[in-house]
């Protein structure tokens, strides 16, 4: 996945009138056979993933599909778009994805968006009459650089709260629009209602809608077009694909997350265009007193530095469990925040993290690590985190909120026990007892600690819940299923 050209930085006038960019930065996307998946899916639903977008390809007659986000390095709504850009290339059709152009200002105003529709409270300033024109204008700078390469007919899905902008543009320049939300609360509130407030009249005239669970759709949408979509992994992937132990635990020493081991073989993996990769770049950041001995308990929660992954809170835990946890270690591990253009909290929420940290006794300090991954190759970073996850002991997911969440589905696709907040999609993911184990309080310290402990003292249940969370991601998660839902609603919404 590459740039085209250079991206231009976005000027925003005082007067509200805003200069466009010479064009969005496009993702190059190489594609992907979708038979290539009948290995881990089976046969049959690999032909019938085929089939369909055989269909749809002769339906839609040369109309494009074009997504649009706000990042293409870091989370899982670019993972996602670069993992289905693919296998729709590879069937032959014509798809293309562009990234929005902002300032500090817009997505500091958008990440707020983010955090009321999870329904949290969300800081900075009030959504007044001088958010909505700054966003109004960097809206429509970008919709006047979109326009130069969108086409009447084109079916365009538009990412989170940073696109909802560009729907009326692109209505009425006659694009098909599906506006996608991928966060969202069970439980609507004055915070989620300031959120719906702000972005319903942008996003009254798209075609249709999609969410990632039936109870985050708002009340206003009765009636529309709305489609649940839940989303999913790619098990061919640099983070999915199969890994020798000897190959983790060499990807890990080569990070400075495992201590080296005689039995370690190269810190090698194959690469999606089938290359063989190996990883050389350190991790951005690494507050680590020595890595993990090779045959210590790891505790892993990867996640982006969001106040709502409470990647502070598992620290927090760790530590106040002391001794208790069977010497395991703990890796606190996320994507270096440089490159998270549209997250301006990353950068907050992990010096915090850094300073609990360096406060902590030297006999917890010790057994904690704490690592920004680099984005610069995203299959590199993709192997380490797929390392982790296969060499943890537990992984962990103690979001306050969650969207979704695949990060959980990932560590299950590999057969590691997860104990998990039982907060938004994390639910449509685990049976409790069954594929994991759910927390009712994601804040209760004393809880998760001792979940993670029983875990670790009893490798039946390990083991059980581990293949049965396996056996889950399959039936439900992977790629193939997702693929047919989008297919079906790209039918829709174009009338073919």
């Amino acid at each position: 996945m590459a740039y085209t050209g250079t991206p231009q930085p976005l000027t925003v006038h005082p007067q509200g009138q805003s200069a466009a960019p010479p064009a969005l930065p496009e993702a190059h996307v190489t594609g992907a056979d979708p038979l290539l998946l009948a290995g881990p899916v089976g046969a049959a639903r690999a032909d019938e993933l085929d089939t369909a977008f055989h269909t749809v390809r002769a339906a839609l007659a040369g109309r494009r599909i074009i997504d649009v986000n706000s990042t293409m390095n870091g989370g899982g709504v670019a993972e996602m778009l670069h993992r289905l850009q693919r296998y729709s290339r590879g069937a032959g059709l014509d798809t293309r994805w562009f990234t929005m152009q902002g300032d500090p200002a817009f997505f500091a105003l958008t990440k707020q968006l983010h955090h009321l529709l999870h329904g949290a409270v969300a800081s900075g300033s009030p959504l007044n009459r001088a958010g909505a024109e700054h966003y109004a204008a960097v809206s429509e700078a970008n919709a006047r650089a979109l326009l130069g390469v969108v086409r009447p007919g084109d079916v365009v899905t538009l990412h989170d709260p940073q696109t909802a902008g560009l729907v009326p543009y692109l209505r009425r320049a006659g694009s098909k629009v599906v506006w996608r939300c991928h966060v969202g609360t069970d439980d609507p509130n004055p915070y989620t209602d300031r959120a719906w407030a702000f972005l319903r009249p942008w996003l009254e005239t798209a075609d249709a809608y999609v969410f990632s669970r039936e109870q985050y759709v708002p009340g206003w949408l009765a009636g529309r077009h709305v489609a649940v979509i839940r989303p999913s992994i790619d098990p061919l992937s640099a983070k999915n694909q199969p890994l020798a132990p000897s190959t983790a635990a060499a990807v890990l020493s080569r990070v400075g997350l495992r201590a080296p081991a005689d039995r370690d073989g190269p810190a090698i993996y194959r690469r999606g265009d089938g290359s063989v990769g190996q990883v050389r770049r350190n991790p951005t950041s690494l507050f680590s007193a020595s890595p993990p001995p090779a045959d210590a308990p790891l505790i892993v929660q990867v996640s982006r530095w969001d106040p709502l992954k409470d990647m502070a809170g598992v620290l927090t835990s760790f530590a106040e469990a002391g001794g208790s946890l069977n010497g395991a270690h703990l890796a606190l591990v996320g994507p270096d925040v440089t490159g998270v253009t549209d997250d301006p909290e990353g950068a907050r929420v992990f010096a915090e993290c850094a300073a609990l940290w360096h406060r902590l006794p030297d006999r917890v300090r010790t057994r904690a690590h704490l690592a920004w991954l680099p984005m610069a190759d995203t299959e590199e970073n993709a192997v380490i985190v797929n390392a982790l996850q296969c060499s943890a002991t537990v992984v962990t997911q103690k979001s306050l909120a969650e969207g979704f969440g695949l990060t959980v589905s990932e560590a299950m696709w590999k057969g590691r026990p997860v104990v998990a907040s039982a907060v938004g999609g994390i639910r449509d993911q685990i049976e409790h007892g069954v594929h994991g184990i759910l927390l009712d309080d994601p804040r209760d310290s004393v809880s998760f600690t001792a979940q993670i402990s029983s875990l670790m003292g009893d490798q039946c249940l390990a083991d059980e819940l581990g293949a049965g969370a396996r056996h889950r991601v399959r039936d439900n998660f992977l790629d193939d299923r997702q693929l047919l839902q989008q297919i079906s609603l790209y039918q829709n919404v174009a009338g073919v």
